[in-house]
């Protein structure tokens, strides 16, 4: 099997004018505006759940959905070892697809498992009206980690389009799936269902952009050396990327531990402009992941991350303040209109985790080995600073300030490391 181009050029004789989207969509500004709209559909999604559901039944939700986030850690673990073993070793290009999907099937379907078998727990910590929305939640799972190791591939390879297209139906198909779902029924479990179904298509999309990546090809000591070494560092990334989604999902859970449900609810619907702002700008990192892993780039790619996710982040809590009357129709309207005064926290709350996303794949991109430990310790300190939180306000802030102390120490590393020029203490 030999991998697809990098890149493609349009202008191959014989290839014809496109469409001006296409265009588009086979550079990395395609990757810009799939995700753009992705994230929009996804926390659309969310906003017609907070309308439809009210603030105590959305509560539910979004703790239902900030744990699918802390399950779908293996997906983020399999993306980023895909993207960064093929992008700094194109040689071994195909060891690593073949490991990386076959292990992606394997595990999608082991961890849906024993996602399945916790709902019942689930159900008692979130204090859900049944087990069947988590039910639905384990069932999440599985096409949400198959499709980490398809973008993964098609990340390492740069191959924008069919890139572009995966992302694009992981977040249209939740909006338009899930609410018509909620309209038809106002509850949790609807809500899960419609993005259940919306889950699958990004699979079914990434299964037709690699199909026939099968190889016949004779295995050679070099393939199963790669392979093992390709395994090893997907749970190793797994790990890191466990503690950043821990780090940056959990406060909605313990917010259903130590608010009441009106309260949790409330502090939930602030949470959708803290996810818009991390997420939004999520493409940078996808676009710099793989200049981040090829020697020679990395510093500068790291630099041009932090001022543009920097300087976005202040303009996003600017227009938190300033704007907060239409903030809080984004989160949810009227019902929302007690956390109108705090929703620039919320704000600045995404823009701190957005630049602790980018810090944590840089360190992911050189195989660093202390990032896992300390955005891990930023999570002991969210569950026991947190629990300690007796109000909304007490509570963001609280998170706020435990995010800002882990965002830098990496910042320090990631100094550190480029005065030193360690490729493995800064990570």
């Amino acid at each position: 099997m030999t991998a697809e181009p990098q890149t493609r050029d349009p202008r191959v004789p014989g290839s014809g004018p496109r469409p001006r989207l296409l265009r588009v969509l086979r550079g990395s500004a395609g990757i810009a505006v799939a995700m753009a709209v992705t994230n929009v559909g996804t926390y659309a999604f969310q906003m017609v759940a907070a309308r439809l559901l009210g603030p105590s039944q959305y509560g539910a939700v979004a703790g239902l959905m900030a744990l699918l986030m802390v399950l779908s850690v293996l997906q983020l673990g399999l993306q980023a070892t895909a993207a960064r073993r093929i992008a700094a070793a194109p040689a071994d290009v195909a060891a690593i697809e073949q490991t990386v999907l076959t292990t992606t099937w394997r595990a999608a379907l082991v961890l849906g498992a024993l996602a399945v078998a916790a709902s019942p727990l689930v159900w008692e910590v979130l204090r859900l009206d049944g087990v069947v929305p988590a039910v639905l939640l384990g069932l999440c799972v599985v096409p949400v980690t198959v499709m980490g190791g398809q973008a993964g591939v098609l990340q390492g390879e740069r191959r924008w389009l069919p890139l572009s297209l995966v992302y694009l139906a992981v977040g249209v198909p939740r909006v338009v799936i899930g609410g018509a779902c909620l309209l038809v029924s106002a509850t949790a479990t609807s809500a899960m269902l419609g993005v259940l179904v919306a889950s699958w298509l990004p699979v079914v999309v990434g299964s037709w952009a690699l199909r026939g990546r099968r190889s016949d090809a004779i295995v050679t000591a070099h393939d199963r050396e790669v392979r093992r070494d390709v395994r090893r560092e997907t749970a190793s990334s797994s790990l890191a990327l466990l503690a950043f989604v821990a780090l940056s999902n959990l406060d909605v859970v313990v917010a259903r531990n130590v608010l009441d449900d009106h309260q949790a609810g409330l502090y939930a619907g602030g949470l959708i402009v803290t996810k818009a702002v991390l997420f939004l700008p999520q493409f940078a990192v996808v676009i710099l992941f793989p200049s981040m892993s090829t020697a020679g780039e990395s510093r500068a790619a790291v630099l041009r991350g932090l001022g543009f996710l920097g300087g976005l982040g202040a303009v996003s809590v600017a227009g938190a303040w300033l704007l907060s009357g239409v903030a809080v129709e984004f989160v949810g309207g009227a019902d929302y209109a007690e956390v109108e005064g705090r929703l620039w926290l919320f704000a600045t709350l995404g823009a701190l985790l957005a630049v602790l996303q980018l810090l944590v794949y840089a360190g992911l991109a050189k195989r660093g080995r202390w990032t896992k430990y300390l955005v891990a310790a930023g999570v002991v300190a969210l569950v026991v600073a947190g629990g300690l939180a007796d109000s909304l306000t007490g509570l963001v802030v609280t998170v706020a300030v435990v995010d800002a102390c882990v965002v830098g120490l990496l910042l320090a590393l990631q100094a550190f490391r480029s005065r030193t020029g360690t490729e493995t203490l800064g990570g």
